[in-house]
């Protein structure tokens, strides 16, 4: 698992090498998300699941007083003794959040990726839609009739390898 957590950041941090305006925005944020999964996953569900293997549940509960129970920190440890105080079902509530936080955060990080591509998809056909525009305005033709003539020679290279094909199947 940290051989493909390692891979994930690897490909984040290459593809901000030279990063461009998309990707310093769509690859920063992900890499953000990401960060926050690795951090989920190694200080949660990684704790989770040693306590939950090794079956020690809640040291320290038998001898809790009402008193020592104020000496609790934030993270179900016990201020002495640094010892978890949370039982199993405690336990198995922390691991199923953090498995429903990983997951969206995750979710996140793809929806990101996939913007990323649609961007890049819409930039690209504005850029043709550029060129073929200056190549009308140089042609003296209209937009419209620079991509109807278009239109025909897709038609005529379609036809022709349709006609490849007939001969080869023949």
């Amino acid at each position: 698992m940290h051989i493909i957590i390692g891979v994930g950041l690897l490909g984040f941090l290459l593809k901000l090498y030279k990063p461009s305006e998309s990707n310093l925005l769509f690859d920063g944020g992900s890499l953000v998300l990401y960060m926050i999964a690795v951090i989920v996953y190694l200080t949660n569900i990684v704790k989770g699941l040693r306590i939950v293997s090794v079956g020690v549940y809640g040291e320290g509960l038998e001898g809790m007083t009402l008193d020592r129970a104020d000496d609790v920190d934030n993270l179900g440890l016990d201020a002495d003794t640094g010892n978890s105080v949370l039982g199993r079902e405690d336990n198995l509530k922390v691991l199923a959040a953090s498995n429903t936080i990983l997951a969206l955060v995750l979710i996140g990080v793809i929806v990101l990726q996939c913007g990323q591509w649609y961007a890049e998809r819409a930039e690209e056909k504005e850029r043709q839609q550029i060129a073929r525009d200056r190549a009308a305005k140089k042609a003296g033709q209209t937009p419209k009739q620079v991509e109807e003539e278009e239109d025909v020679e897709e038609v005529v290279v379609v036809s022709e390898k349709s006609k490849k094909r007939a001969k080869k199947a023949q």
